[in-house]
């Protein structure tokens, strides 16, 4: 166990920055851009063109992700959230509130590091609203990907209880989200949570699909990507049939990011690079697809199964924006996880 933490926080990390420069792209400027630099497919760190040709029609602002720049991971949402799920965990444990994850924002989350769904749920609680109306209140946003991309911290923490991990990504979800949204965090809670437990990517699926309603348009679109796997020999077919029935929702929607990571997953084939290369590279909200394929695909493969070549630029850190955690060992975090599966596994059992 000990291992397959290191592996998923890992996994999201290298996922996470991969995707950074390329956020709300579109594959065809993804595609675009690769192709400047000479390339087809992503199975690295994206590389930085010092000098891009005029044609292309986005810029990458993040040179300090790319490869042979990267020195640690740089801040990023996706791994605040990460990092908030496990510090609420070690202070309140199975006894978290909704309420308290808010008052936690209040104390630790700047609000200008927050976006879409949960700068308006933050807000909310500054008029002094609660839950739920902290998600229904001038907040067009609560179905969007904020919500799923919290997942992971109550998924390590209660490595191989994926029931338990989707409870605790509900509690947190209802703070900014509704239906859909609440549905991606509690989906992929619960999968990345088996997948502590599994090597076999449908198991791992269906455990996240048991903790959401059958007929909910996400549990559609995850069954629809996996019936669209057995179609289409390759990934780009894939996509293809991904875009035609989600490309109409907005880039950061939770369904359409949810099925691009089913894509990244189910073509990588247990391969890392392949992994977070094909969800990164179907654009949308790249640096939540890469990160949360990442993690799935980490937990199963463990520390010492992912290539070096995406852990060792990593350097055992990563920055954040939470007010006195600005600088973290990743390993440290993988050890406050495995504190909590063992805290939190006692007292998820009935006496």
């Amino acid at each position: 166990m000990p291992d397959r933490l290191q592996g998923a926080l890992l996994g999201r990390i290298a996922g996470c920055q991969l995707g950074k420069p390329v956020e709300n792209w579109t594959k065809a400027e993804i595609d675009a851009y690769l192709a400047a630099c000479g390339e087809d497919e992503i199975r690295d760190y994206l590389p930085y063109l010092e000098h891009p040709p005029a044609n292309l029609t986005k810029v990458n602002r993040h040179p300090a992700c790319c490869r042979g720049r990267l020195d640690g991971a740089e801040r990023d949402d996706d791994q605040d959230y990460t990092l908030l799920g496990l510090l609420l965990l070690d202070r309140h444990g199975l006894e978290l509130t909704t309420a308290q994850v808010g008052e936690a924002w209040l104390e630790l989350l700047p609000y200008h590091k927050t976006y879409t769904a949960e700068r308006a749920a933050y807000a909310n609680l500054i008029n002094g609203l609660a839950p739920p109306a902290t998600a229904l209140v001038y907040n067009p946003y609560r179905e969007w990907i904020g919500a799923q991309i919290r997942a992971d911290g109550w998924a390590y923490a209660c490595a191989g209880n994926p029931t338990l991990a989707a409870e605790l990504a509900f509690r947190d979800a209802a703070l900014s989200h509704t239906a859909n949204g609440i549905y991606g965090e509690m989906f992929f809670a619960a999968m990345i949570a088996a997948a502590f437990c599994t090597t076999d990517l449908s198991e791992a699926i269906a455990a996240g699909l048991a903790e959401i309603p059958a007929e909910c348009r996400l549990a559609e679109a995850v069954r629809a990507v996996q019936a669209w796997r057995a179609q289409e020999p390759t990934w780009r077919g894939c996509w293809e049939r991904i875009n035609a029935a989600y490309g109409h929702y907005h880039p950061v929607h939770t369904i359409n990011n949810a099925a691009l990571v089913l894509l990244g997953l189910l073509y990588g084939e247990g391969d890392l690079s392949a992994t977070i290369g094909i969800a990164v590279h179907g654009g949308w909200d790249t640096d939540c697809n890469g990160a949360t394929a990442g993690s799935v695909l980490g937990a199963m493969l463990g520390a010492q199964g992912l290539p070096r070549h995406w852990t060792e630029p990593l350097q055992d850190r990563m920055a954040s924006a939470l007010f006195g955690y600005a600088e973290n060992r990743i390993s440290d975090l993988a050890a406050l996880a495995l504190r909590l599966v063992h805290r939190l596994a006692p007292a998820a059992t009935p006496a």
